[in-house]
């Protein structure tokens, strides 16, 4: 077995290292290569040949030199830089992640390309999506990022994806226009360059946050507007830069229980913290789900239908889940009122078979009209919207007039509005 050995210097977790990488022919890397790809087959990430083929070529090991070939082709993240509290601010995403929002894109042959947000891996498997005559450019603010991507790129063969340090709020107006622009880190907003910078029939996948939900959208134009062709469960880092948007966190429990809201609605702090602390009222709603089933329709029906509407989350600690127990600790769609508010779980029902039923708790004032509000948006979501067709999504430019209609929620941001409706 022939292999090439090179030394190169990256930054990782704030500090520079010199890292020996065995390059591609590796006997192992090959394997865990190939497990890895048949992971993304079985899980349904993997959906077409092409993003197969290039998931099988590219040698994801040599973007991730700083941790065993185990974890560099485990399904997981690779935490490759942090800021100052620790927090991770760019990283090697997911393998599943990075294949669905390539089945969205539909990256072909020929096609120009922009990513949004560097790390080297994801360019090379666009590289080989759009071939020796396409187009790839990589963009990214931190010098650290592209850095290690344009040295990783080479080293792995990918010479000919351009890289480039750059604020993306405005993209790189001197490559479009694109056919394709793929976005690899979470926006608040799609700015006019984007949108400026995409071909006439062109496509953008974009993970959205939308009312404190982030989703990888994929949109095409529409008139004046883009629309979803569909939209999956995606978590990112925060995009840098012009385009960073900071959700507002209200703490009701030291750091153990909170609030996240996405917009600047008036809220009664102190008596959200008075009422986290009184015993919680339950209505159950009697819609059941199996142990395997995702929220994602769910929770997205609830951010439209709502008013009133912000996210719950708590540490995973026996203080806060004495006074707690959403759906997901993470982040729970809660229904806001003056001094109290209610919010998603679920309880199980059938042990044997891991059925489970949604309810809400809540807390304080009216607990019981909160919880009952919404109990009912979970059955009209069973009712009509379980089953049925996707939400749409849709992002009009700014100075777009969007009328305000029933069932459809408006969502203004700084460059566009944002709306939500169902079929």
């Amino acid at each position: 077995m022939r292999t090439t050995t090179y030394s190169s210097l990256v930054k990782y977790e704030g500090f520079f290292v010199v890292v020996d990488v065995v390059a591609a022919d590796s006997a192992e890397a090959d394997v865990l290569r190939e497990f890895l790809v048949r992971e993304l087959l079985a899980g349904g990430s993997i959906a077409s040949s092409e993003v197969e083929a290039a998931f099988r070529v590219v040698p994801r090991h040599l973007f991730a030199p700083e941790v065993p070939l185990e974890r560099a082709y485990a399904n997981d993240i690779v935490r490759t830089k942090r800021d100052e509290h620790g927090v991770t601010i760019s990283s090697v995403s997911a393998p599943w992640l990075q294949a669905v929002m390539l089945e969205q894109a539909r990256i072909g042959p020929g096609m120009r390309c922009l990513e949004i947000g560097s790390g080297g891996y994801n360019a090379a498997l666009m590289a080989e999506l759009v071939g020796p005559v396409g187009q790839v450019t990589t963009v990214d603010i931190d010098a650290d990022v592209t850095g290690r991507a344009r040295g990783f790129l080479d080293a792995a063969g990918y010479g000919r994806v351009d890289v480039v340090l750059a604020d993306a709020e405005h993209g790189v107006p001197e490559r479009a226009p694109f056919d394709r622009i793929v976005v690899t880190v979470g926006v608040w907003d799609v700015p006019p360059a984007w949108l400026d910078q995409l071909s006439d029939g062109g496509r953008i996948v974009v993970p959205l946050r939308i009312r404190g939900l982030s989703r990888s959208v994929a949109l095409v134009r529409d008139g004046d507007r883009l629309v979803s062709v569909g939209h999956e469960m995606a978590g990112f880092v925060g995009v840098q830069g012009a385009g960073a948007h900071t959700e507002r966190l209200v703490t009701l429990h030291g750091d153990e229980v909170g609030l996240r809201f996405d917009d600047d609605g008036p809220v009664d702090v102190e008596a959200l913290r008075v009422a986290v602390r009184q015993p919680r009222t339950q209505v159950w709603s009697g819609v059941t789900f199996g142990g395997m089933e995702s929220f994602d329709g769910l929770f997205l029906w609830l951010a439209t239908c709502v008013d009133r509407f912000c996210l719950l989350s708590r540490a995973r600690t026996d203080t806060a889940r004495a006074l707690v127990d959403p759906a997901s600790p993470i982040a729970t769609p809660t229904v806001l009122g003056d001094a109290g508010f209610a919010y998603v779980t679920f309880r199980e029902v059938d042990e044997g078979a891991q059925v489970y039923e949604f309810g809400a708790y809540a807390h304080g004032v009216h607990a019981e009209s909160l919880a009952a509000t919404l109990v009912e948006q979970i059955r009209v979501w069973d009712r009509d919207h379980r089953h049925g067709g996707a939400a749409q999504i849709s992002v009009y430019p700014g100075a777009v007039a969007v009328e305000e209609v029933p069932g459809v929620r408006v969502v203004p941001k700084r460059h566009t509005t944002v709306t939500i409706s169902w079929p």
